[in-house]
């Protein structure tokens, strides 16, 4: 039996800059629901989301973490335990920091709101950028919260001001702040009208006041152009508000979260987690804005019989259907998989069809989660989040289904790793234990990669930056008891062509007995940056066999694979088949590979090939007695100044720079700023190698 109705529950992901409060807002949502007795703090390790050893030693949040956790409005007069009025409140804790982009991704495909949370001081800063752009892929409803409002420095207005110039103009603000940095006392809701003070030794006493004379005339002001950006929403409301009628509180709530749902707008709060201000309104605003499965559209996925369209709508009597979106190794139960259910209802001990890989699953325990304890339960319902243990062919991305109604939900696209090292086991006892390692860590994120060198027979892993990587081996080293010697970083180049070009492939041999041929011509293009490859077949009148042409496209795809210029992946480029032969006897799938490879190999060779490497979108804060050699410094390492700013009395550096300048910078950065500067970078995009710096990589004079 379903124990909450499907209208009280709430799918949502806290997301933010590294460093914004993200955990610390978590640990006091849960400390106010009655899931944790005591607060957990990031600088004493004491928090329940970053469980893992390596996120309390950094005080940062490196893998996704799910809990369940319950909210009655304050309005509500009855707010005992399995009240009508309670919310169930499924929260995904995500990492801010961009090596870890997997894990917001992966939580953002399968939620249905999220709270982002702003730093006070700082406002929007790079990463909150691309957590929001991620946020709008998967079309995410938000609200926002502006935290830290008790630190110096702290500014609601030019906080807000930055949200509504780099992220939407749709923000509209729901409370102002009373007092700011060491005066923050607590917030105005303006939609009531009311001060609300945060009294008792956890601040778990909402008291309401009147507001502060001094702020009346400004709440007042900020209420009304709340109002009018509410009711622009709903003909029925503005004609009221035209009208100059009455327009209940309950009105406008509703019309807002209508507005939220379909992202027309975004509802801001504000407060100071660490100071246990403005958490208690931000649980109410994620029950009364942010929406339930059934708010949101049917999800839509293919049907593998017909490759047409269908949707599954969020009812417990529709289909089953749900996607894997993460896999953990648990030391103690073995592999863990987190799935959202989209659609139906299952109980334990059924099969369920894995329709990405077409293989049955038998779902043997199903737990939900809160952190890394956990709760077995026999039956799970349309928008759960929920784990089972022991699948063993699915991974992230694939999608579950009912047997007889199958169906694939749309997959999660990952990034390409921009960073590889060199690993080898310490001693010969490590070496099995090490490929076992490195292959679990693999299923676990899909932006790790493992691959062996065939050249040196050394192993490469490949990620998103050096503290991925760094945590990788670290947790090698403390989960799977395995030592490595590690390389240096090297960057991930890729290779790409620049022109068209046509070029022919054969293979013939000619031995006793049975020969071998295959012949191809192949014409080949660029394509834009981040397109991808293509294959084309254009082969007309059975010139070559139907059953050779996969053969060729596997060919042409090792080709790539190797490289031309310097041996990295070639990528952004189509590939179309357009004419060949066969022999009856003499033509085999291997020969017609063979083909297809050298025919890449003496097209790419003429289509102009160049080198690309990955460039950086970095955000520098130093003191301006320092501004001068830092701008100075990244010019020197190619970078490329896009905008300098102050913020308080430090200045903020914009810059694109190339990902092979920045090994070491941290240390650098240090040593000019007198150990006060910092910095955030993340990939951005792909770019041409300039010629001087190819020709050091191609001779192999850089890696």
């Amino acid at each position: 039996m379903r124990q909450y109705p499907i209208e009280k529950y709430r799918n949502i992901g806290i997301i933010a800059h590294i460093d914004a409060g993200k955990t610390t807002t978590t640990e006091r949502i849960l400390f106010y629901t009655g899931i944790s007795h005591k607060m957990g703090e990031i600088d004493l390790g004491t928090t329940i989301m970053d469980w893992m050893e390596q996120e309390k030693e950094r005080g940062i949040t490196i893998t996704a973490a799910a809990t369940t956790c319950f909210w009655t409005p304050l309005e509500a007069k009855n707010r005992e335990r399995g009240n009508p009025n309670e919310v169930r409140i499924n929260i995904i804790d995500t990492p801010g920091h961009i090596d870890f982009t997997a894990e917001v991704q992966r939580s953002l495909r399968v939620l249905d709101g999220a709270v982002v949370v702003f730093d006070g001081v700082a406002g929007v800063e790079p990463q909150s950028e691309t957590v929001w752009r991620q946020a709008d892929k998967f079309n995410v409803p938000r609200v926002c919260f502006i935290n830290k409002m008790d630190r110096l420095g702290a500014d609601f207005e030019k906080s807000l001001e930055s949200i509504w110039q780099k992220l939407s103009p749709n923000a509209v603000a729901l409370q102002l702040p009373i007092g700011k940095e060491s005066t923050f006392e607590g917030v105005i809701d303006l939609l009531k009208m009311k001060a609300l003070k945060f009294e008792g030794d956890f601040g778990e006493k909402v008291i309401e006041e009147e507001i502060p004379k001094d702020l009346l005339e400004k709440a007042r002001a900020m209420r009304e152009n709340l109002v009018e950006k509410i009711v622009a929403e709903d003909d029925e409301l503005l004609e009221k508000y035209l009208a100059r009628k009455e327009i209940s509180i309950e009105e406008l709530r509703n019309t807002l979260r209508k507005a939220t749902c379909n992202y027309r707008l975004i509802p801001v709060f504000v407060g100071s987690a660490l100071k246990n201000k403005g958490i208690q309104p931000l649980l109410d605003a994620i029950c009364y804005y942010l929406p339930c499965p059934t708010d949101l559209p049917p999800v839509k996925g293919i049907d593998p019989k017909t490759g047409k369209e269908i949707e599954r709508k969020a009812d417990d009597n529709e289909p089953f259907s749900g996607l894997a979106f993460k896999i953990a190794s648990d030391p103690y139960v073995g592999t863990l998989t987190y799935f959202r259910v989209y659609s139906g209802n299952l109980r334990r001990g059924v099969y369920l069809l894995n329709t990405t890989t077409q293989e049955k699953e038998r779902i043997g325990r199903i737990l939900r989660l809160h952190a890394n304890q956990r709760e077995e339960v026999e039956e799970i319902f349309a928008g759960d989040i929920v784990a089972t243990i022991g699948l063993k062919n699915t991974s992230t991305g694939h999608t579950l289904s009912d047997p007889d109604h199958p169906i694939i939900l749309e997959k999660i696209i990952f990034p390409e790793p921009v960073i590889g090292i060199r690993i080898e086991p310490k001693t010969k006892a490590d070496q099995e234990k090490m490929s076992l390692a490195l292959k679990r860590l693999a299923e676990e994120d899909p932006t790790f990669r493992v691959k062996g060198d065939p050249e040196t027979g050394e192993t490469i892993i490949s990620g998103m930056g050096e503290l991925h990587l760094e945590i990788i081996v670290d947790r090698m080293k403390r989960e799977f008891k395995v030592e490595g010697n590690v390389g240096r970083p090297q960057v991930a180049y890729k290779e790409t062509i620049k022109e068209f070009a046509e070029a022919e492939g054969k293979y013939i041999r000619q031995s006793g007995g049975r020969g071998q041929y295959g012949h191809v011509w192949l014409r080949i293009g660029p394509k834009k940056r981040g397109e991808g490859f293509e294959f084309i077949n254009e082969i007309k009148g059975g010139i070559i066999p139907q059953e050779f042409i996969p053969a060729v496209e596997k060919g042409v795809k090792e080709a790539m694979d190797k490289g031309i210029l310097a041996g990295y992946p070639m990528v952004d480029m189509s590939v179309t088949l357009y004419d060949g032969s066969f022999h009856e006897v003499d033509s085999s799938e291997l020969a017609f590979k063979i083909a297809g490879s050298i025919a890449l190999q003496q097209a790419a060779k003429k289509a102009k090939p160049v080198l690309l490497e990955p460039i950086m979108k970095l955000e520098v804060i130093t003191s301006p007695d320092f501004f001068g050699d830092v701008i100075s410094d990244l010019s020197a390492r190619r970078g490329k100044i896009e905008d300098t700013k102050d913020r308080l009395n430090l200045k903020v550096i914009d810059a694109k720079i190339p990902l092979a300048e920045m090994f070491g910078y941290a240390t650098s950065l240090r040593s000019l700023t007198e150990g006060r500067g910092t910095f955030t970078m993340e990939f951005d995009h792909y770019e041409e190698v300039p010629q001087n710096i190819a020709q050091e990589i191609i001779e192999g004079k850089r890696r």
